[in-house]
C-alpha cells in the first residue's frame, strides 16, 4: 500500500512565482492507504566482484566468504547469478534458480575466484545488464564491490552501459579500503538508483553484504515512477530526492506529454518512506487567485498495463496577507538545509583537498552548523573526525591537520545522507 502527503506554504504574495513542496511516499502493509500496487513475486539478484590485481589477499579471501555467505542465505524462491571482473569480465555463475543444488555449486565455482588483472567496469555491468535482461519482469538488484579506480580509458564504454542499463536494473556500490574514487561509484550507483558506501575493513564485507541482500529481497514492487502533471506555462525547476538521501534526479525527467513528466523511483520494499522536493515556477496569479501547481501521483507498469497508486496536490493561493506568505514550511525548510548541508561538506573536502584552508574551514564550518541546527547527528560526528569543534551552534572549527583517509572518504561518501525531520 502506498500514501502520499503534501508538505508545503500555498500562500504567495502577489507576483510570486515558485512554488516549493515536499512530497511524502511512503509503503505500509495497513488497509489506510488508498490503492495497493500490483507486488512482484520474481526476484533476481546479481553480485557483481572486482577480482583485479589490487583485490589480492585479505581483500579476496573476505570477499569470498561473503558472496558464499549472502548465496547461501538466498530464498529458495529468488534466483541469482555471479560475475567476476578485471580487465574483463566472467560469468562466474549464470542466472539460476537459488535452490540447494544450485546454491552447491555456485559456492564451489566462487572458491576458486582468484585476482588478477586491471579494471574495466563497464564490462562488468555489461554481463550483468545480459542476465538482468533474461529476467526483465523480476526485481532486479545487483551489488558491486570493488577496491580500486576504473580505467581512464573506459569513461565512454561505462556512459554507454549506464544508458543501457538504466531502469533495467537497480544497483548498490561499495568500495573496500581507501583506494577507490567516491565520485565514481557515485555516479554508477546514481544512474541506478543505488547507494554508495565504504566498507572500511575486509572483516566488515559479509555484514555490510548480508545487509543489503536483507534489503534487496525486502522489495515487492518494482519499476515505480513518480508523475508529475502541471499547469499550462509552468516549469519543473527541480525534483530532487531528499530523504532517505539526496538524489537529484531533475535531469532523470522522462516527458510523457507537455504538462506531464514521470521520475524513476526504482523498487520498493513495505515501510518505507521517501521525500521528494518538488520546486515549480508558475505563472503569476493575482491576489485571492488559487490554482493547482502540480499532481505528484505514482504509477507502475505491469504488463503494459498502467496502475495510478495515490495521488497528492501541489496549490497556490495569492494573498496581501504577510503573516500568512512569510511563513516557510517547516519540511521544506528542514529539507532545503540538509541539501546545503551536503554541498558545504563536499565543497569544504575539496577545498581542504586543493590545500585552500581558508574555504574549506568556512565551508566545514558551515556544514557543522547547519548539522547542528537540523539534528543530523550522524553527519556531525562524521564531521568532527576532519575538523575540531570549537563552537558547533556558531559553526566555529579548525582544520584538523591529520586525517585519515579513510575519515575523510567516509564523510564525503555519506554526506548525502539526510536526518529525517523531527515531530
Amino acid at each position: 500500500m502506498f500514501t502520499a502527503e503534501v508538505f508545503q506554504n500555498p500562500y504567495l504574495p502577489q507576483g510570486a512565482t515558485q512554488v516549493n513542496a515536499i512530497v511524502t511516499i511512503a509503503t505500509s502493509s495497513n488497509d489506510d492507504a488508498t490503492v495497493a500496487a500490483p507486488s512482484n513475486s520474481q526476484r533476481l539478484f546479481g553480485i557483481i566482484c572486482d577480482t583485479s590485481g589490487s583485490m589480492g589477499g585479505a581483500k579476496m579471501i573476505a570477499a569470498k566468504d561473503a558472496i558464499v555467505k549472502i548465496i547461501n542465505l538466498l530464498p529458495t524462491d529468488a534466483a541469482f547469478f555471479v560475475v567476476t571482473g578485471s580487465s574483463r569480465s566472467k560469468l562466474l555463475v549464470p542466472l539460476v534458480n537459488a535452490v540447494p543444488e544450485n546454491k552447491l555449486r555456485a559456492v564451489a565455482q566462487v572458491k576458486e575466484i582468484a585476482a588478477g588483472g586491471g579494471t574495466l567496469m563497464s564490462t562488468w555491468l555489461h554481463t550483468a545488464l545480459g542476465e538482468f535482461n533474461k529476467m526483465p519482469q523480476a526485481i532486479c538488484q545487483a551489488l558491486l564491490l570493488t577496491d580500486g579506480q576504473n580505467d581512464p580509458n573506459d569513461e565512454q564504454d561505462l556512459v554507454r552501459v549506464l544508458d543501457a542499463s538504466e531502469g533495467k536494473f537497480q544497483c548498490d556500490c561499495r568500495g573496500v579500503g581507501t583506494d577507490w574514487r567516491v565520485a565514481e561509484l557515485q555516479k554508477i550507483a546514481t544512474r541506478l538508483l543505488g547507494t554508495t558506501d565504504i566498507i572500511s575493513s575486509p572483516e566488515r564485507i559479509a555484514d555490510d553484504f548480508q545487509a543489503i541482500l536483507t534489503k534487496a529481497m525486502g522489495k515487492t514492487v518494482s519499476d515505480v515512477s513518480l508523475r508529475l502533471w502541471t499547469p499550462m506555462g509552468a516549469k519543473v525547476l527541480f525534483c530532487k530526492q531528499v530523504s532517505p538521501e539526496i538524489v537529484d534526479v531533475t535531469s532523470r525527467a522522462k516527458v510523457v506529454s507537455e504538462r506531464i513528466v514521470e521520475y524513476p523511483t526504482g523498487a520498493w520494499g513495505s515501510n518505507e518512506s521517501r521525500d521528494y522536493h518538488f520546486c515549480i515556477q508558475i505563472n503569476a496569479g493575482n491576489v485571492g487567485d488559487e490554482m493547482l501547481a502540480g499532481r505528484a501521483s505514482l504509477i507502475t507498469q505491469t504488463n503494459g498495463v498502467e496502475t495510478k497508486i495515490t495521488e497528492a496536490k501541489i496549490l497556490a493561493t495569492w494573498t496581501e496577507d504577510e503573516a500568512k506568505t512569510a511563513k516557510i514550511d517547516r519540511r521544506v525548510a528542514h529539507y532545503t538545509g540538509q541539501a546545503e548541508l551536503a554541498q558545504s561538506i563536499q565543497e569544504g573536502l575539496e577545498a581542504r583537498a586543493q590545500g585552500n584552508i581558508e574555504i574549506a574551514t568556512v565551508k566545514l564550518g558551515k556544514a557543522v552548523k547547519l548539522a547542528y541546527d537540523s539534528g543530523n547527528e550522524a553527519t556531525a560526528k562524521l564531521l568532527r573526525s576532519v575538523v575540531d569543534v570549537e563552537d558547533a551552534a556558531a559553526g566555529t572549527v579548525r582544520i584538523k591537520r591529520t586525517v585519515a583517509k579513510e575519515d575523510e572518504m567516509m564523510l564525503e561518501t555519506r554526506s548525502t545522507k539526510t536526518a529525517r525531520i523531527q515531530k
